[in-house]
């Protein structure tokens, strides 16, 4: 498709088709300044000038901030690294160009050109945040502006990076669901649909069932990781962090993200770490239904994405992916420093550490199950599984809150879920309303003091069968079935502790509280064993598990981090 010109769009004219769910919402995406407004937001940013056919934000490239034009119009159209490019919108005095990675200064999602002459104000991304905090009515309607921006992206097809291989793939998927869960806009091009595709792959030598990556600036990569390709969008900085951070939150769960809110708002420099994404296991729940003010429920991915963007508004840094490798607490309480060192080699020195790295789903006792996971094995329920599934039958292994709502949820497309449950029943580890819904769902068949026995297929085809069995009567039960869902307990992720002398639990859950000790089965703080390292959320001994309960606290930590950051000083 062409580069638009200049005729293509009047100025202040919206072209972007946009979404069903985003139709009604015009006037919420792209809000008209008033004069008055404009001279508010004046003070947060300097005005600057461009000739004709400028580009103000390129794609794939740092955004220099939210840009509001003042005089003259600028178009935005969507390119993808293919070069296909599609007209977006026009935007004219009054108006602003940004959306969620101008919070960050994060790459630019598209393409902005002056049209004339261009007058505009440029706010930085940390003139973007004070602003936003302090004209709060204003604040509210860009932030909105941002988040429904990104929503439009994502649905748009047309923006991100390319990825290009078979969509059934595993690789792809993969990498989908990578940047799904992050909340970043990408699309998928089998080979041979697309001249351009097929141009790049051949040229970069990918042989069959491999994928070729090409992001929006141009860089392509080969069966990348999640980490090349994070890097490559610019997702993780690569710059060294050798200031002292006043809070290191390892972990992007309820939990994490929580933390990191209250703590940023109340002005500490926060560093967040996720070595997969932000909502952790919270963000598979297809629908929350006794998370409080949500009366009508919620996805855990839409609570953790707002979560992920309050988080940024207060100045929080999230790098994903980064992983923790090792925590160095050889100085705490004597120089009130920690050092946390990460896969990638990076050393961050930070004053207190907040372990919220969660929990891992358990593989339960089957043989061939790593083999086939992202192969037919799934411990997540996405959109993006659930139309592999379509009817079809599926097996899905577990009794807890989110087993229940992956059944609910894969219920919708399944012909049939055969729902097995090592226990008598769910009552156990199931909230009632979850309970009830299962027995109303007529496609979902609960059985229980039932195992998973045994997986067959082929690792490049994937699953062809599934067996279980019934422990009370040794019946096994053999289907061709192609896909498992497995939700059956959880690890703590707590590897990279090894060897800094935090205590554990019987069961590798981190203590805390005073002494590590708990009055009347309530812990007495959130405090570790070592000085200036705390825990939250479902990495910690005694935790309940919830996701409000993770958000309770990520917000009660913070005072006790404070405290100690007073003492210490």
């Amino acid at each position: 498709m062409p580069d638009p010109t200049a005729a293509d769009l009047s100025a202040g004219e919206d072209l972007a088709k946009l979404p069903a769910s985003l139709a009604g919402r015009r006037e919420q995406l792209f809000p008209q300044l008033t004069e008055a407004e404009i001279a508010r937001i004046s003070r947060f940013g300097s005005v600057r000038r461009y000739a004709p056919g400028e580009r103000l934000l390129t794609a794939g490239e740092p955004s220099p901030g939210m840009f509001v034009v003042l005089k003259g119009a600028v178009r935005t159209s969507l390119r993808d690294g293919l070069g296909h490019v599609v007209p977006f919108a026009s935007r004219s005095r009054g108006q602003f160009l940004a959306e969620v990675s101008q919070l960050s200064g994060r790459q630019a999602m598209v393409d902005a050109q002056a049209d004339d002459e261009v007058e505009a104000l440029l706010i930085p991304p940390d003139q973007l945040r004070a602003l936003i905090i302090a004209e709060a009515d204003l604040g509210e309607r860009i932030v909105r502006a941002l988040i429904l921006r990104r929503v439009a992206l994502i649905e748009s097809g047309m923006s991100g990076p390319v990825i290009i291989g078979d969509a059934q793939s595993p690789d792809v998927l993969r990498l989908q669901s990578f940047l799904k869960r992050n909340g970043y806009p990408h699309h998928v091009v089998h080979p041979g649909s697309d001249e351009a595709a097929d141009v790049m792959a051949q040229q970069y030598g990918a042989a069959a069932g491999r994928v070729v990556v090409v992001c929006p600036n141009g860089s392509v990569l080969v069966d990348p990781s999640e980490q090349a390709l994070g890097r490559c969008l610019g997702m993780l900085d690569v710059r060294l962090h050798d200031e002292l951070i006043d809070v290191v939150v390892v972990g992007a769960g309820p939990a994490g993200l929580s933390t990191a809110v209250y703590a940023a708002s109340e002005g500490l420099h926060v560093v967040v770490l996720d070595c997969r994404a932000y909502g952790g296991q919270a963000a598979a729940s297809a629908r929350i239904e006794n998370y409080l003010g949500f009366p009508t429920g919620i996805s855990g991915q839409a609570l953790a994405g707002r979560a992920f963007v309050q988080a940024q508004k207060f100045g929080a840094e999230i790098l994903i992916p980064a992983q923790a490798a090792a925590l160095d607490c050889a100085r705490a309480g004597r120089d009130s420093e920690l050092a946390l060192t990460l896969t990638d080699g990076r050393r961050l020195r930070t004053r207190t550490v907040v372990i919220a790295s969660g929990a891992r789903y358990r593989r339960p006792e089957c043989q061939r199950l790593i083999e086939f996971e992202g192969r037919g094995v799934w411990y997540w329920a996405s959109a993006l599984e659930a139309k592999m599934c379509a009817q079809t039958e599926v097996v899905l292994v577990g009794g807890g809150n989110s087993a229940g709502q992956a059944a609910v949820f894969l219920s919708e497309y399944a012909s049939k879920i055969h729902m097995l449950v090592r226990g008598p029943g769910l009552a156990a580890s199931m909230s009632r309303y979850l309970i009830d819904r299962i027995h109303a769902i007529p496609n979902i068949e609960l059985q229980t003091d039932t195992e998973l026995s045994g997986i067959e297929g082929v690792p490049d085809s994937g699953l062809s069968s599934v067996s279980w069995r019934n422990k009370r009567t040794n019946v096994e039960t053999t289907k061709p079935i192609r896909n498992v869902f497995l939700f059956v307990g959880a690890d703590p992720e707590t590897e990279w502790l090894q060897g800094c002398g935090v205590a554990f639990d019987a069961n590798g859950f981190v203590l805390t509280g005073h002494d590590c000790t708990t009055a009347g089965g309530v812990p007495m703080s959130l405090a570790s064993n070592i000085p200036g390292v705390y825990a939250v959320g479902d990495v910690r001994s005694g935790s309940v598990k919830r996701v409000g309960g993770a958000i309770g606290e990520g917000a009660a930590v913070v005072p006790s981090i404070h405290r100690y950051l007073t003492i210490a000083a």
